[in-house]
């Protein structure tokens, strides 16, 4: 593999995924793509507003200013999202779900400054799925017992474990790949747009940029998000 496009059939048809440099580990060949660089910017901008964002508030004055106003605009946003949804339990997990809403969100729209969106990528989104798996597993464990998770699994029938199980382990594998694909068919959309109408892709792809990006990449965000906290507020329960 070069570093030329990874995937790709022709020359003109890129999909943006590229190899910037490789090097050897236990004897194979590692490759640093596009996909890499991508999620660093999107990483190195979050770390950058977090910083910008918590120096805003420490000097909050009661008339805010712009910035004060956008961050304050975000919180309470982020906020109402999950109390709406995970009622009195919202204050343990409102930072997880903001975190992964604002990574998810600026990741997915980061195809309007011409990046490749790192969710396009099954390494990035898979991660996501698997993290939300592990809380959802916790807070069964944490707040039906073992006793009650086993009784979960054996609903209605003992002999429906097996089936319970396979629906419990889909979760991760669900959530990413609805996201995974989504996303990734935005962007193989754009690519052969820009190979396939190549002479007269000017200015008017924007418009499908609006809907791929962004109006689908906020759609997408919410759902993911909107499902977690459906998962792990059905693994409390009623407790």
């Amino acid at each position: 593999m070069g570093q030329g496009i990874l995937l790709s059939s022709e020359a003109n048809l890129d999909f943006m995924v590229h190899g910037v440099f490789s090097y050897e580990l236990f004897g194979q060949t590692v490759w640093i793509t596009t996909t890499h660089v991508c999620l660093l910017i999107v990483l190195l901008v979050l770390c950058i507003f977090a910083f910008a964002a918590g120096a805003a508030m420490k000097r909050a004055t009661l008339v805010p200013g712009t910035f004060q106003n956008i961050v304050e605009l975000m919180v309470e946003m982020l906020d109402h999202m999950v109390s709406g949804t995970m009622g009195r339990h919202a204050s343990k997990f409102v930072n997880y779900i903001g975190t992964i809403f604002i990574f998810i969100f600026i990741s997915n729209i980061s195809g309007l400054l011409g990046l490749r969106p790192p969710t396009a990528d099954y390494g990035v989104t898979l991660p996501l799925g698997v993290a939300t798996f592990v809380i959802i597993f916790f807070n069964k464990i944490k707040h039906q017992k073992v006793s009650g998770f086993l009784k979960g699994l054996c609903d209605p029938w003992p002999f429906w474990a097996p089936i319970n199980i396979i629906g419990d382990v889909a979760v991760p594998i669900s959530l990413s790949l609805r996201l995974f694909a989504n996303v990734l068919s935005g962007t193989v959309m754009l690519a052969l747009v820009y190979a396939l109408l190549a002479k007269i892709a000017y200015v008017w792809p924007a418009v499908l940029h609006v809907y791929f990006d962004l109006f689908s990449g906020a759609i997408q965000t919410y759902v993911f998000c909107m499902l977690t906290m459906t998962y792990v507020a059905d693994a409390i329960g009623d407790n």
